[in-house]
Order: structure tokens, then sequence, then C-alpha cells
């Protein structure tokens, strides 16, 4: 059994007049002997698993936190006893440890966010699509498609935007599209990382400690 300890998660219950009852996803009471033991057993589980969860959040939070702490505590006794500092100019750092085989990186990459040129970007787009269609390649098409396509939040694809960016058209209109595509670009805030690194010894690729649920 794990160590860890979850998050406190409700148990869902609701007691009363003597009798146990649950919230369905209506926000209407019903009473518990009428649940079905199946939804009673998921119920179960997603909470369990909820409970692990919000309390690993809580740790890359403090995790994260003590990292800046830690960084920015280092970065004053390096100025304040040797006048220097470290990163550059963007707050992009890295630190190394002494052996080599340890190191931390903050990065600090703008957010972006596309203004209305882009409208006037996709009509040039789809002017030369519509009359290259018979001669354009098809992974061109596609990355248009996608980088245009909005999800549910209604956020386009900005990897692909970018993906645009780098291919390497001739058309006048196509140019006139990237142009546009790159007065849309907004700086709306920035994103700061951290990451660490690990390497058996110095001769070895970095490895990146995984953070990220998905990819662990």
């Amino acid at each position: 059994m794990s160590e860890f300890t979850p998050h406190p998660v409700p148990s869902g219950l609701v007691l009363q007049n003597g009798k146990w009852f649950r919230n369905d996803a209506k926000g209407r009471l019903v009473p518990n002997d009428l649940v079905r033991p199946q939804d009673e057993l998921m119920d179960e589980q997603v909470r369990k698993i909820a409970g692990y969860a919000l309390a690993l959040s809580d740790q890359l939070r403090r995790f994260k936190e003590h990292t800046f702490d830690d960084i920015s505590a280092f970065e004053a006794i390096l100025a304040q006893e040797y006048e220097t500092s470290i990163g550059g100019a963007k707050g992009n750092k890295t630190l190394t440890s002494y052996d080599g085989l340890y190191q931390v990186q903050v990065q600090v990459q703008d957010r972006v966010d596309f203004g209305p040129e882009l409208q006037v970007a996709k009509g040039l787009i789809d002017e030369c699509l519509n009359e290259w269609s018979a001669d354009s390649r098809p992974e061109i098409q596609a990355i248009v498609t996608r980088a245009f396509n909005t999800d549910k939040e209604g956020q386009i694809n900005r990897a692909e935007i970018f993906m645009l960016l780098r291919l390497d058209i001739e058309d006048h209109r196509w140019r006139r599209a990237m142009d546009a595509i790159r007065d849309a670009m907004r700086v709306v805030g920035k994103a700061t990382y951290v990451r660490v690194k690990h390497r058996p010894d110095t001769e070895a690729h970095w490895q990146t400690v995984l953070l990220d649920i998905a990819k662990v």
C-alpha cells in the first residue's frame, strides 16, 4: 500500500430523517438504497482516485513554489556576495550540479493570443488552397485545417499556426497571409516552467524527470 495520503473527499452521502441519500448530477436527492450497485461502486472508485489526484496536485504546486523560492534565495546570495547573476534577460536559467549529473532549468515563455488579422490570413490562405487544389500537397492542407479548427473552448491550434509560418512558399498571397498572422500575435502574459533533468554519467543524454501524468 502507498504511504501517500489522499486529499479528503466527501462521501457524497446525505443523512435526512434517519435515511441516507445521494445527490445525483441534477442536484436531486436519491435514496441510497435506490442507487444501482455499479453506480455506487463507480462513485467510490472516482472519489478514491480524485483524492489521490488532488493531493498530488497540491504537492506539485508546493514543489513549484519551493523550487522558485529556493532559486530566488540562491540568486540573492550570488548577487550579494559575488555581484553576479545567472540566466538571460528573459528570465531563462539553468543550474547544474557540480558533478554534472543533475540539472534544473527555468524557462519563461510568452503567452500569445491572436487578433482579428488572423481572419484576414485565413482568407488569403483559402484563396491559395482553392487555386492550388489540384497541385497542393495534402500535408499543407492538413496543417491549415488543423490550425484553424477551434477546440471546444473556441481556441485555435497555436502550434499548427506557428507551423504555417515555417513553410517556405513563394506565393505573394501566402506571404501576405504570414505577415497578417505575425501582425495578429498579441503577447498576453508569461508562463514560467521548471524542468528537472538527470543522467547516469556525463557521457549520457539528459533525461527529464516526468511531472506530466500523461507521460509517466
